[in-house]
């Protein structure tokens, strides 16, 4: 997560990281659905109105790391060297996020996150927006020039090998896999490109 300078904003953001955990340690305890937004705030000590400004509902409390991700996503495009490739730029960020989320600590995180439709569907809608962040941010990569539907369907191939990786059963090797056909499907877009 990006670290705050000012004080301020490393109060908000120890706040918001306080109103995460507090969430998390409820669901996590009695069960996402049992526990309410109200109870959030009152167990981390803050208005409700303060835990709306952190968070726009109840399902982004789990997925608190969201806009930290997006963010590594598209600064792996923009932030790399001139001439650097970007297929294994994309790969080191879904490696560190594979990692990270198929630790043994987030089991009970994802075991509560499949067996909540309300926290499936915001997954799938985030994954959707990373997507299109990606898509974005690859497209306007003068470098690269690809074409809209190159960029968006890499950018679709990266965010889905994330969710398939986390789900195989030997992670880090599925990440391989499938950004070995990614690095495929994009040397043949950037071949038709030159071609």
């Amino acid at each position: 997560m990006t670290v705050p300078s000012g004080r301020r904003e490393r109060k908000k953001a120890a706040t918001r990281q306080k109103i995460a955990d507090t969430a998390l340690r409820l669901f996590l305890d009695r069960g996402y659905d049992a526990v309410g937004i109200r109870e959030v705030a009152a167990e981390a000590d803050v208005a409700v109105t303060t835990l709306f400004s952190h968070f726009a509902c109840k399902e982004a409390l789990v997925f608190e790391q969201d806009e930290d991700f997006e963010q590594r996503l598209t600064q792996a495009v923009t932030g790399r060297a001139p001439h650097e490739p970007l297929i294994p730029a994309l790969r080191g960020e879904i490696q560190a996020l594979v990692r990270h989320c198929t630790a043994d600590s987030a089991a009970p995180i994802w075991h509560m996150i499949d067996g909540s439709p309300a926290l499936r569907r915001y997954d799938e809608s985030m994954r959707l927006r990373h997507a299109e962040t990606l898509a974005t941010a690859i497209a306007a990569d003068p470098e690269l020039s690809p074409t809209a539907t190159a960029s968006r369907t890499i950018a679709r191939f990266v965010i889905d090998a994330y969710a398939l990786a986390r789900e195989a059963a030997e992670p880090e090797a599925a990440v391989d896999e499938i950004f070995g056909m990614i690095e495929a499907a994009w040397e043949a877009a950037s071949t038709s490109r030159r071609g």
